[in-house]
């Protein structure tokens, strides 16, 4: 455990860049922290690359004036208001804010928690930006891209086997996206059955947030019940009582936000179909259960995975990400269309499903991370996939044996053994010491560690601590991160102001969160300006 002597610079209240010497785990970082303005500020008008104006002209007077055939009212009024900078100033911007980046290439990543970050193996990159790959169209002919459909069937085919399924969509983006597609698709089922009666959604307040979130933008009521106090689990009495003839179906996530792997699954799964209703299984942890659980065998009628989490393609920080659907064959025909099929010959989209809730995202999905994760399955195998799986709660379990022993710092649910993450609080040493999880985060970067995931709302563990170290994580990763926390934490017993004035030596700047007036987050460039109209 590193300690503050109380006779050094630190504890005296040193200049922040001085913080750091007397800790054990100084890793010299310094991170590189730039006064980067945005293109926008940057932009000076008149000021464009020489080249372009030839190259216009070029153009025009090999085709024509393309914007003089449009309809008049497909014609803008006036050109794009785009920032006008020359191409090295372009350059330059771009790389500034690539070095104040931070991810797995850099270094310590494993706070994330319920994200899954793992390492992508760069062959996988390589092989995504290979020709035939990333020079493919959407809307070339099926008999010109057999390769990436034979692809696509069969990471379709290994998902149906992990997850005991019979279909599988790639359309949705992402995690919500695909929880959306599933809320979708419950409505549809209902619809077609003549059951719109049924607008309810019943889900667990430690499930993926996504999954209320989606459900209530697809429409339907969202009934939320939290977990046991004791078991960590949602209990078979709240959900009978939650239950009615207006059921549509439960979306919730196994294994929990928590950690914790709810024993009753399928005890909620047969109650939830003998109410008519339909089953979601959210996989986003996925990771701590690989080819050890099948959410088809406990009774759920769809899941939705996370490409860019368990299969180790990047995630991307909103994007690239995949979040692959899969079905039970009676849910076939809402998948979102085209999907891949193999007639024993040759590939196929098929867009003709009776029932198909139509398309969530433009052609067949995030191509390139399916590729991505092909190539990681095909490299695992079926041993590596149970082994990745074993290893990420390895690492959990030492992680949560090390972090107990921080002043300070307790856990949720502390009878109830965690998978692939756990859920920490930091109650104690706020109230004993005024710093909170927001603090402690601040601080952990000065470390040149991925700072930690606090929690999903709603906060029902107080001061919250999330991390999730993958099978990626060496011990020596964890040990580092660990021992960031003692220290840290010896910061905030001995001279709380080091830990409250963080980071010292992060990119990462103090935030002001307002969480009662996100609606009045300016979301574009635009926007900001008519708000701060002298910003």
């Amino acid at each position: 455990m590193t300690t503050i002597d109380p006779k050094s610079p630190a504890a005296e209240g040193a200049p922040a860049d001085r913080y750091l010497e007397y800790s054990a785990i100084d890793t010299g970082y310094r991170a590189v922290r730039w006064h980067e303005k945005t293109l926008y500020e940057q932009s000076r008008p008149g000021s464009t690359n020489a080249i372009l104006p030839a190259v216009e002209k070029g153009i025009v007077d090999a085709v024509g004036d393309v914007v003089a055939a449009l309809p008049a009212a497909a014609r803008r009024a006036r050109p794009p208001e785009m920032p006008e900078l020359s191409e090295p100033e372009i350059l330059r911007h771009y790389i500034r804010c690539s070095q104040m980046t931070y991810g797995y290439d850099s270094g310590n990543s494993m706070g994330l928690g319920t994200c899954t970050m793992k390492y992508s193996p760069r062959i996988n990159e390589q092989l995504a930006a290979l020709p035939e790959v990333k020079a493919l169209h959407p809307l070339q002919p099926e008999e010109t891209i057999q390769g990436i459909l034979e692809i696509m069937y069969g990471m379709r085919n290994w998902l149906c086997e992990l997850a005991g399924m019979d279909e599988v969509t790639f359309q949705p983006r992402g995690g919500g996206h695909g929880a959306f597609t599933d809320a979708c698709m419950i409505r549809a089922y209902h619809h077609a059955r003549g059951e719109d009666f049924r607008d309810e959604i019943i889900t667990c307040a430690v499930s993926h947030p996504c999954n209320p979130a989606t459900a209530s933008a697809a429409g339907f009521k969202v009934i939320s019940l939290y977990p046991d106090e004791v078991t960590g689990e949602l209990g078979i009495d709240a959900l009978r009582a939650a239950i009615s003839d207006r059921t549509a179906g439960i979306m919730m996530t196994a294994p929990y936000d928590t950690g914790v792997f709810d024993s009753q699954i399928a005890e909620y799964a047969r109650l939830v179909h003998e109410a008519g209703g339909v089953v979601s299984l959210d996989q986003a942890n996925f990771n701590g259960v690989m080819t050890r659980m099948r959410a088809g065998d406990l009774g759920a009628d769809m899941v939705h995975f996370n490409l860019h989490k368990t299969f180790s393609t990047p995630h991307g920080s909103y994007g690239p990400g995949a979040g692959a659907v899969a079905v039970k064959k009676a849910f076939r025909d809402f998948l979102p269309v085209p999907v891949v099929e193999f007639d024993g010959s040759r590939y196929h989209l098929n867009s003709d499903l009776s029932n198909s809730i139509g398309k969530v995202g433009t052609f067949m999905g995030m191509v390139p991370n399916v590729v991505k994760a092909y190539a990681w399955v095909l490299a695992m195998g079926a041993e590596g996939l149970r082994e990745a799986s074993e290893w990420a709660v390895i690492n959990n379990n030492y992680l949560i044996k090390k972090l107990l022993e921080v002043r300070g710092l307790d856990i949720s649910w502390p009878n109830r053994r965690k998978l692939q993450e756990a859920r920490f609080s930091l109650a104690k040493l706020h109230d004993e010491t005024g710093v909170g999880t927001l603090d402690f985060n601040y601080r952990l970067a000065d470390f040149g560690v991925q700072t930690y995931f606090e929690s999903h709302v709603p906060r029902i563990v107080p001061e919250p601590v999330t991390p999730e170290p993958t099978e990626s994580i060496s011990k020596e990763d964890v040990d580092q991160f660990v021992a960031a926390f003692h220290h840290i934490s010896a910061e905030a017993y001995s001279n709380p102001e080091i830990v409250l004035t963080a980071p010292h030596r992060s990119i990462v700047h103090r935030e002001i969160h307002d969480y009662e007036n996100l609606t009045q987050v300016p979301f574009t460039w635009r926007v900001w300006k008519r708000t701060h109209p002298d910003g």
